[in-house]
């Protein structure tokens, strides 16, 4: 299934106006729920780009909260095959490196805590359940945060799956933010 939803989106025709569709859902996604650091992910395998995003919510000021100082956005880094992911700052200026899996990461910046996550998804139910790419990291990472961040899945509509049996450790998202449609969880209903 993880194949078949990757050739999926790899072959996505009108991508970029798919991507400005996403992009439109998750600015007024971000601005209903106000954070003040947000964790994202650099793109690989033909996930949506939210670099451009990011650097806009940036250069906003948030209203009526300017004593919570600048808005700041941070890149996870794998630490070890086991272990949650740790994010560290970014900019548009920040100086990158090869990390892990040899996905770019921020070079020797400070650790920040985001209280919004950006999760890419290779697949997604609309209760919230993701399919990643098996490695776990999310997940693990998701645990070991207190207190938890919100998180927006970010996916493609091609990408939704009727069903997926989750297992002990998974954990649904509070949202999925696609080309077309924002399918967020119910309140009351277990992560």
């Amino acid at each position: 299934m993880r194949k078949a939803l990757l050739d999926a989106r790899s072959t996505l025709a009108e991508r970029a106006t798919r991507d400005a569709a996403l992009a439109t859902r998750l600015t007024a996604e971000l601005a209903r729920r106000a954070p003040r650091c947000i964790g994202f992910y650099w793109p690989i395998q033909d996930e949506f780009d939210a670099r451009e995003l990011i650097c806009a919510w940036l250069a906003q000021t948030s209203p009526g909260q300017p004593s919570d100082g600048p808005r700041q956005a941070a890149l996870p880094v794998v630490i070890a095959r086991n272990a949650p992911l740790v994010f560290h700052r970014w900019t548009p200026d920040t100086p990158m490196t090869e990390g892990r899996y040899r996905i770019p990461v921020p070079s020797r910046t400070e650790v920040l805590t985001p209280d919004l996550l950006l999760v890419p998804c290779v697949g997604f139910t609309r209760e919230g359940l993701r399919l990643g790419y098996g490695g776990g990291f999310y997940d693990r990472t998701l645990h070991s945060m207190t207190p938890a961040p919100q998180t927006l899945g970010i996916a493609y509509d091609c990408l939704e799956i009727e069903h997926l049996s989750a297992e002990a450790h998974d954990l649904a998202l509070d949202a999925i933010v696609t080309e077309s449609a924002t399918f967020v969880r119910p309140c009351g209903t277990p992560r």
